[in-house]
């Protein structure tokens, strides 16, 4: 389980710089919350109206969950889910109202109710000493085991192609790779928003 190796930078971070966005590896505060507007754009027109849950999968300190609150969001019901103990531990203090899964979808037995909406925001932006191979093979089966847990749509980011030069330790994925693998595995309807500024684009998946 070669991405776990992932799961333990984060670790590193946290215990190095805390609760703060340099905690979550984001190099750049505004350029988080950029992220947090963006992927809440995934929530459509027309259940904004309606109560819709959503799952942060891979969600740190809950810093999109304080997003959420800040910008009086109230119909979003905020669900957390983290592999890492100490992310989840510091989320379920902070914000002991809301429901919170330690776990690794992947391995262990995934026992998650529904939820209309699921965010992975970051998860699959590092891949530190993994090949491409294995974090493309890592992100596909995640996001392929989650679409049974989502019920209208799911939203996650990766480095883009399209950039001055690559980091070794990022995940930059081709967009006609990202595209065979949807439309073959998991569905046709999704949208590419590469329109906000950063060296990255988010993709928004409806199965």
């Amino acid at each position: 389980m070669s991405y776990l190796e992932i799961a333990g930078h984060y670790d590193k971070c946290l215990e190095v710089y805390g609760d703060t966005h340099r905690g979550l590896d984001w190099p750049n505060e505004q350029d988080m919350y950029k992220r947090y507007q963006i992927m809440l754009d995934l929530v459509r027109r027309d259940t904004r109206e309606n109560k819709v849950s959503l799952l942060d999968f891979g969600c740190g300190t809950s810093g999109l969950y304080q997003y959420i609150v800040d910008h009086e969001l109230a119909k979003i019901e905020y669900a957390g889910l983290d592999i890492s103990r100490n992310f989840i531990d510091i989320s379920t203090k902070k914000y002991p109202e809301n429901k919170y899964f330690c776990l690794d979808v992947l391995s262990d037995h995934c026992d998650l109710p529904l939820f209309d909406y699921v965010i992975f925001n970051g998860v699959f932006t590092i891949k530190k000493t993994l090949s491409f191979d294995e974090m493309f093979n890592f992100m596909k089966s995640v996001l392929i085991r989650m679409t049974q847990k989502t019920t209208i749509g799911f939203a996650f980011n990766v480095m883009s192609k399209q950039v001055d030069w690559e980091r070794e330790d990022l995940f930059h994925l081709p967009l006609d790779m990202l595209a065979s693998f949807l439309t073959q595995s998991i569905s046709r309807n999704f949208v590419i928003r590469n329109d906000y500024g950063l060296y990255e684009y988010t993709v928004y998946v409806y199965p």
